[in-house]
């Protein structure tokens, strides 16, 4: 199993933070992981996205110009990442920010209201963790309890009382993830 994921959006969306948090949780399980962010210099509200590739074998390079999976949460992002997901593949996407959603009719197409879920919980920084959760609905690359131990590791220790609230959260997206398309009807 090898998986070859994007996950796009602006910064301050916890992008990064995202695809770290899914990297270590590969590292926990064993598994062969790259993660490879991109930013810019405004970092918090410019764009930034991150490539994470998850293996049970080696992998050759970082680089990718295709994937398995993008999660898409903006605009921007979805304009140029929508046509770089491979055949048969997944788009996850947050609509909100979104102004003109996915077309394509050969990869499956899913979306989770992320934004208007976290203030409902009462905390819009947890935010990415229901995407996280609901990407992990669709793709299982990593176990829960993996995933709790990947944010051990790498939220810092003054924080780790919120780990439960970021579990909460990954389930909450698990639970409210939509099938936009599929490809496979």
């Amino acid at each position: 199993m090898t998986e070859e994921i994007i996950i796009a959006g602006f910064g301050g969306q916890g992008v990064l933070s995202m695809g770290k948090i899914l990297a270590y949780s590969g590292i926990m399980e064993g598994k062969e992981v790259t993660w490879f962010p991109s930013y810019g210099p405004e970092m918090r509200g410019g764009t930034a996205n991150v490539t994470i590739i998850v293996s049970d074998v080696k992998i050759s390079s970082p680089v990718l110009h295709e994937y398995d999976t993008a999660i898409i949460l903006n605009q921007q992002s979805m304009d140029k990442f929508e046509k770089m997901i491979k055949p048969g593949g997944t788009l996850l996407y947050d609509p909100n920010g979104i102004i003109y959603p996915p077309k394509r009719k050969d990869i499956d197409i899913y979306m989770v209201e992320a934004t208007k879920t976290s203030v409902e919980m009462g905390n819009p920084k947890v935010f990415n963790m229901i995407v996280l959760g609901s990407f992990l609905k669709i793709k299982t690359v990593v176990t829960l309890d993996n995933v709790e131990k990947g944010l051990q590791k790498s939220l810092p220790e003054r924080y780790h009382d919120l780990i439960k609230l970021n579990i909460d959260a990954i389930k909450k997206g698990q639970e409210i993830i939509e099938v936009v398309y599929s490809c496979r009807n």
